[in-house]
Order: structure tokens, then sequence, then C-alpha cells
């Protein structure tokens, strides 16, 4: 598929997904990656006629930016947004607990701060029924915990539902957690980029690695990815193999 906006084209290569499984979606910003999460919503058309349109698809959005309308307390927002999920004794203990909904029940929604929002956000597009969870940054306002937490949550939940998620993150330890594949946007941002096919996280972490001239190493005490000093050793030597993300020692 294609999208035209203005000066922005976007070109879609072809790909699959399946269940129990999260695509994470890799790119600078400007490359069209809330883009395409709102044509997989069904919310903007791609170019073309009717055959070159995504299929409708039973999706739950959690958008990229969040503004509080809403009237009322966070108890009568759940109550009137996924009210079946809340009573759910598995989605009480699976998403509501660890995302320390409990607290901010009887809080006016208007006044919450930008990480409580964020939490009541994902939590409602969790609770909604669909086949595909298009979850854009999930990590915005979350503190470091908070975004720890946040990706156990989203991954035990499409795991246990057996349903797929796409996801916008700009964290890349939270994205390395998440992801099973990564779409990686190439191109120019704001003027012409690519949406690869699906593919494996080391590969697809490389490419994407690549494209920001960056080198992940994994830290050897606690294994998660660090970046290497510009122009180090370690930072020249995975450059020169070709192995920008989790060189092992």
């Amino acid at each position: 598929m294609t999208k035209t906006m203005g000066d922005f084209k976007l070109a879609v290569e072809a790909g699959n997904f399946s269940n129990s499984e999260i695509v994470v979606m890799l790119g600078q910003n400007g490359t069209g990656k809330t883009t395409f999460i709102r044509m997989l919503a069904g919310m903007t058309k791609s170019d073309g006629d009717e055959n070159s349109q995504v299929p409708q698809l039973n999706v739950s959005l959690k958008p990229q930016k969040i503004s509080p309308k809403f009237e009322g307390t966070v108890r009568m927002l759940l109550h009137k947004q996924i009210r079946d999920a809340t009573i759910h004794p598995q989605f009480q203990s699976d998403v509501m607990k660890p995302m320390l909904i409990e607290p901010l029940m009887d809080q006016e929604v208007q006044y919450l701060s930008g990480g409580e929002l964020q939490r009541v956000a994902l939590v409602i597009a969790l609770g909604k029924p669909a086949d595909i969870y298009l979850i854009d940054e999930p990590s915005a306002y979350l503190d470091s915990e908070q975004r720890i937490v946040a990706a156990r949550v989203i991954k035990r939940f499409i795991m246990h539902s057996k349903k797929t998620g796409f996801i916008v993150e700009h964290d890349f330890i939270m994205a390395t957690y998440l992801a099973d594949r990564v779409i990686v946007y190439e191109g120019t941002p704001s003027i012409d980029c690519t949406a690869t096919t699906p593919q494996g996280l080391l590969t697809g972490m490389n490419q994407f690695l690549n494209t920001l001239e960056v080198t992940f190493r994994r830290d050897p005490e606690n294994y998660r990815p660090r970046i290497n000093k510009l122009d180090s050793v370690k930072d020249v030597e995975q450059k020169s193999s070709g192995n920008f993300f989790f060189m092992d020692d």
C-alpha cells in the first residue's frame, strides 16, 4: 500500500502477522508509524481503489495523544468504556492491579497527570474486545519502573488472549522486551519512507540501528541493552562486523 499526505509519501511492504504476537514499529519521528497505525484502524484510507485498502479489522486503539475530555471519575469512565472487562477477575489481576488503577478510581479524569492518563488509556485499550491491539507510544509519560510494568502487562495480555499487538515505541529497552518481530521504517523523514515487511528482532534491530549509526551491547550484569560510546573500541568493533545490536562478549 501507499499513503500520500501533502509532500509526504509512505510505502508499506506486504507482510503477515499471527496470534499471540507483538510487532513493534521502529523508525525516526516523521517516518509514518502513526499514519500506518491509523490505516490499520480504518481511520485513514490508503491511496488507490477499494482493492488496495486494509481489510476491515476488529481493532482497539490506544492513540499517541490522549486528551482528557471526559467529565467524571476514572471509575465512571471505565464503567462506560470497558465495564465487562473491569469485573472480570483475570483482567483485574493481570491488567488493572499491576497498572495501579485502584488508587485512581475516584479521581476526576480531567485532573489526572500525564502518567496517570497513560495508565488509564492503556487499561481501556486492553479492556476492549478486539483481535488486534494498536498501541501508539505506551511508554510516554511513564517513569522507568512504570514502563517495565506496562511492558509486562501488554506482553502477558497479548500472549494469554491469543491476540495480536502492533506497537509504536521509542523507548528502546521497552521495544526490545515487547517485540516478537519488528517493522523498520526507512527513508527520509517527512518526505519519503517505507515500512518494511515484519522481520525477526535481531535483523530488524540491526537494520534500524544501522540507519542511526548507533550500536548497543548487553550489560553483563543485568543483560539490558546499553548504548556504546561513539567511536569507542566496542562501537567501532561492532560497526565493522555489521553487528549493531547485542554483540555477545
